[in-house]
């Protein structure tokens, strides 16, 4: 716009000036020679009264320049100002149309041009905030970058990741002595796919593992007119499911082992019976007895599983009552003492004198048998020879709530601190080659199943362990039940 208003004013002031100049030079030439002519005898009058008409045209044809000038370039001042507003983000700047000439018309073209800048820059603005509601509403992380690994965009969940991802890198490198990594570019976990990406022009899906965590991830090329311009990563924390998976591949896998062996020596017992490979009665009810036990343990597997099964699916049948632990406690305790004579296992017992100190207002009184069955087969699966399982009950506090805790604790090889957060998960074994080795082996399922019987009555239960020095379990249930999710037995 000032060009052009330089150049409209240029010319003008060029017109006005190469007319004035013209008519000038005329008038002086035909005065002039009209005075030598007919006036030469006053020729002084005639040439003052030529100045003065001289000055006269010149101030008048000088008013008329400058009011051309103003009526010309004033609509052109208007057109600039409103161009600057524009330029400044004011869309719905407008001029006003003062004629109906070249300026009016230029007046309406440029008032047409900021309408539909106006709706064209609306348009974008609602495209641009529904695609970053989209975003933002997004579950997925979703990253953008350009083709040199700077991140462009992302939604909330993508700047986060960014965030921690490039806080990762920046601590292994400090650590490292390396100098920390560039701010805003792409996460090193997503360095590789990126560049496989922007080489070979095509998408990459696969899985990557951050820490303790797994993200699948999908990276596509961007491109603008045919060109490469970047790549666009979606991810997805699938941690999850992956651990969802593995425990559905461990099942399957530790189901088939635990079966597998049982099946085996029932075949093979049963064909030596079938082909009177014992040669005596006694042989032979030694073979029927290894069979029997087998069969019991194909049994208490089966077991387990649907009652782990339903525990898991909500289905839990419990028959919940007015329970006394102590007698409870007593009882398995009698029950495994054999076991500890057999095994040369000390198993001590300690509990309260007080009458009624481990009494819970509501509890499955087999259930629980089962939860301190499993602890204590467990326990002398681990302990060695010469060692000492004790079992203590007693009363205490539990955020305020009255409960009883019971613990059980021995002597045994310990359970190595990786493994710990999961020995309640079903099949989980944390020596998996000594216990499948033996013959006392477990099926895996036992502290799971106690697990869900102490969550069914609203307790907890936790283990602490130290290698060569033992493992003690300790479950807390409350005396006052709050609720119980269970399904009554009919």
């Amino acid at each position: 716009m000032p060009s052009i208003w330089k150049s409209v004013v240029g010319k003008l002031w060029a017109t006005i000036i190469a007319l004035v100049a013209v008519v000038l030079l005329i008038l002086g030439v035909f005065l002039l020679e009209y005075i030598d002519a007919a006036f030469a005898d006053n020729s002084y009058e005639v040439k003052r009264l030529f100045v003065i008409t001289c000055i006269i045209g010149f101030l008048l044809t000088t008013f008329f320049a400058f009011f051309l000038s103003t009526k010309i370039t004033q609509p052109l001042l208007q057109l600039k100002r409103a161009a600057d507003m524009i330029t400044m983000g004011e869309y719905r700047t407008r001029v006003a149309v003062r004629s109906n000439d070249e300026i009016g018309e230029l007046a309406r073209a440029f008032n047409h041009m900021g309408e539909k800048l106006d709706g064209t820059i609306r348009d974008l603005n609602y495209e641009k905030e529904h695609l970053a509601s989209i975003l933002r509403s997004m579950t997925d992380a979703v990253i953008t970058f350009d083709a040199d690994g700077r991140i462009i965009i992302c939604n909330p969940h993508g700047e986060t990741i960014a965030e921690d991802w490039g806080r990762l890198l920046s601590d292994a490198s400090t650590e490292a002595g390396a100098e920390p990594a560039v701010q805003r570019r792409i996460p090193e976990p997503l360095y590789d796919v990126f560049r496989t990406v922007v080489a070979e022009e095509k998408e990459v899906v696969t899985r990557l593992h951050v820490g303790n965590e797994v993200w699948s991830v999908v990276v596509d090329p961007l491109y603008t007119h045919g060109i490469l311009r970047g790549a666009v990563a979606v991810l997805r924390d699938v941690t999850e499911e992956y651990r969802l998976e593995k425990l559905r591949k461990d099942f399957v896998a530790n189901v088939s082992h635990e079966l597998r062996t049982p099946l085996s020596m029932l075949q093979g017992y049963s064909e030596a019976l079938l082909d009177d490979i014992a040669s005596s009665a006694e042989e032979r009810r030694e073979l029927a007895q290894v069979i029997y036990e087998e069969s019991l343990r194909m049994g208490r597997l089966v077991q387990d599983l649907l009652d782990l099964a339903r525990m898991e699916a909500g289905r839990l049948e419990m028959n919940a009552t007015e329970t006394d632990l102590l007698p409870l406690v007593q009882r398995v305790h009698r029950k495994f003492s054999a076991l500890s004579r057999e095994q040369s296992v000390a198993l001590r017992l300690e509990v309260p004198s007080v009458e009624g100190a481990l009494r819970l207002e509501s509890a499955d009184e087999d259930r629980l048998e089962q939860v301190l069955t499993n602890l204590l087969d467990n326990a002398f699966r681990h302990t060695p020879a010469g060692k000492e399982i004790v079992v203590r009950a007693q009363r205490t506090s539990n955020g305020g709530d009255e409960a009883v805790r019971i613990e059980v604790e021995d002597q045994g090889y310990g359970i190595p601190p990786e493994d710990l957060p999961y020995i309640f998960e079903r099949f989980y074994k944390a020596d998996k080659a000594r216990t499948r080795a033996s013959s006392t082996s477990g099926t895996g399922l036992g502290l799971a199943i106690v697990k869900n019987i102490v969550d069914a009555h609203g307790g907890t239960v936790s283990a602490r362990s130290q290698i060569g020095h033992g493992t003690t379990f300790t479950v807390i249930l409350p005396v006052h039940a709050k609720s119980v999710s269970v399904e009554k037995r009919r």
